[in-house]
């Protein structure tokens, strides 16, 4: 036995055991930076020491404000959440049983903030350009506060800022940053921004700034509300016309389009910013209103063009009143209306007539007591720089018969065995129609023909008499007659005997006178002149 102990003797002196002192450490070391609302664990850890006794406490003695939790060679203090009573130095001490109860102490310093999220930015609602906006930026469970610095940036250039230096609060704080402003028509749309600063000297954290945007919304309008035409507010008839409306207006405007009537009343058109009209008229000259309304501001703006559609006139009408068929004697009127840009100039004519029937100016023709010479063609003749226009439109004046007349061929003395024609003419609308009647000897007149030509062959003395042409039609009648007068064979050779006897009658007077005459001639020769007188005056 003595001998085993020499050589765990010689053994120790060979190879000797490494005795490890008692020491301690707390993790992490010294100062650890925490933000509130986290879990912090502070870590006691001991070596050389096979029994060790641990104790926390605060540098005051404060509460600890957290959960102890000792195992065989470290302890634990775990803070969850951490919290502003958490901001101490912390001491651990560790006390060695095996080691004739040697005592090891260290500190840590828990240093604390609170920066936990991006700020709240809030804009009034239903801002209006030109009227007072508030803006308000909320930084949530902040601390230290007094550290905090937050800036209102509008498109990165900076117009609010706040500092907070003299708060004294000992609690994680929400602070509110409220400013107001008047946002201008080109702030539309801009980033409004909110900055946040915790600026905390030798303290090791992130972020250190958070930050929060939010464009500006502001509602206005409408303004400055205008109307443009293509291709321009003078089309020509026939084409196409698109009128716009542009208005500057958030949220966009309702846009209402209507039109000026006559009298003063309003049509209502479409609801849209482009008025279309694939094909303009005459009729849609006039005046265009375009309004705008933003039902959030209320607010209403109108704008108006005039339009003028021009082009070449177009007759809209051509009349006669009451009718285009009327009686002899009534009242008559044709009118004739145009349209077109310019204003047209205006003939109105009988066709068959070079000159006008009234100024170029007239609408119009008036015929009072209208005559049968009135009827016929009549044109409306409508001209403008653009280019003419034609129509035409016929009276008809009905009335009873005129200028009846009988025309007998041949016209030399009837002889019986002769042939006679009678024709018989008459105007008249409508045509008159013709009959021939004949005096009877009982004095009635009977009809023998109802042709306008009455032809009688073979003359005979019981044809002899008072023949009478009636023309007729709806609105009247008039009669023309004539005598027939017939020679017969024997009253032809009682005409011949005086016709003879008149003959000898004038032989028996002529035949002394030529001799005288010879006579007369024959003395003036030989005188070389003779007086008729004094010759008789020596027979006598």
């Amino acid at each position: 036995r003595k001998i085993k102990v020499e050589k765990a003797a010689e053994l120790m002196h060979v190879f000797p055991f490494v005795v490890k002192a008692f020491e301690m450490e707390i993790i992490p070391a010294e100062r650890i930076v925490a933000q509130i609302g986290d879990t912090l664990t502070l870590t006691c850890n001991t070596t050389g020491c096979a029994s060790p006794s641990f104790s926390w406490r605060t540098q005051m003695d404060s509460p600890l404000g957290g959960k102890v939790s000792n195992h065989k060679t470290h302890s634990t203090l775990t803070m969850n959440p951490v919290s502003v009573v958490n901001s101490h130095s912390y001491l651990c001490t560790v006390i060695c049983e095996s080691a004739e109860k040697e005592r090891k102490e260290k500190s840590v310093k828990v240093e604390l903030y609170s920066f936990p999220s991006d700020p709240i930015i809030e804009i009034s609602p239903s801002l209006v350009a030109g009227e007072p906006a508030t803006v308000i930026c909320k930084i949530l469970d902040v601390y230290p506060s007094d550290r905090l610095e937050v800036f209102l940036e509008k498109d990165e250039d900076v117009f609010h800022e706040k500092y907070f230096f003299q708060d004294e609060s000992t609690n994680i704080e929400t602070k509110i940053v409220t400013y107001t402003f008047h946002p201008k028509l080109e702030d539309i749309g801009k980033e409004i921004t909110c900055v946040a600063r915790l600026q905390i000297a030798d303290m090791d954290f992130q972020p250190k700034e958070r930050a929060s945007s939010q464009k500006l919304n502001a509602n206005f309008g409408p303004q400055n509300t205008v109307i443009t035409a293509s291709p321009g507010n003078s089309p020509m008839k026939g084409d196409s016309l698109n009128l716009t409306c542009v208005t500057q207006s958030n949220p966009p405007a309702q846009i209402v389009w209507s039109k000026y009537l006559a009298e003063e009343s309003i049509q209502h058109l479409i609801k849209n910013n482009v008025l279309s009209i694939p094909h303009v008229h005459f009729n849609d000259s006039g005046l265009y209103i375009c309004e705008v309304i933003n039902p959030v501001t209320n607010k209403t703006e109108k704008a108006t063009m005039d339009i003028v559609i021009q082009g070449a006139p177009v007759i809209t009408k051509l009349s006669i009143e009451p009718s285009t068929t009327v009686q002899e004697g009534e009242n008559v009127s044709i009118q004739c209306s145009a349209e077109s840009n310019p204003p047209p100039k205006i003939i109105l004519r009988r066709k068959s007539d070079n000159a006008n029937m009234g100024p170029y100016s007239a609408r119009s023709i008036l015929l009072p007591s209208v005559m049968f010479q009135n009827g016929g063609d009549y044109e409306c003749v409508v001209e403008n720089k653009f280019g003419n226009s034609k129509s035409e439109i016929t009276l008809n004046v009905k009335y009873g018969p005129k200028n009846t007349m009988i025309t007998v061929i041949p016209t030399d003395a009837l002889k019986e065995g002769e042939t006679v024609t009678m024709k018989c003419t008459s105007s008249g609308n409508p045509a008159p129609e013709i009959s021939w009647k004949k005096k009877a000897a009982t004095g009635e007149s009977e009809e023998i023909s109802k042709n306008a030509t009455l032809t009688i062959q073979n003359l005979k003395s019981q044809d002899r008499g008072l023949y009478k042409c009636e023309a007729y039609n709806l609105f009247g009648k008039e009669e023309e007659a004539v005598e027939l007068h017939i020679q017969g064979l024997l009253e032809e050779s009682y005409q011949m005997i005086p016709l003879i006897i008149a003959f000898s009658s004038v032989a028996a007077i002529a035949v002394p006178t030529v001799a005288v005459l010879i006579y007369v001639s024959r003395q003036a020769k030989i005188n070389g002149s003779y007086s008729l007188v004094k010759a008789l005056r020596l027979k006598v």
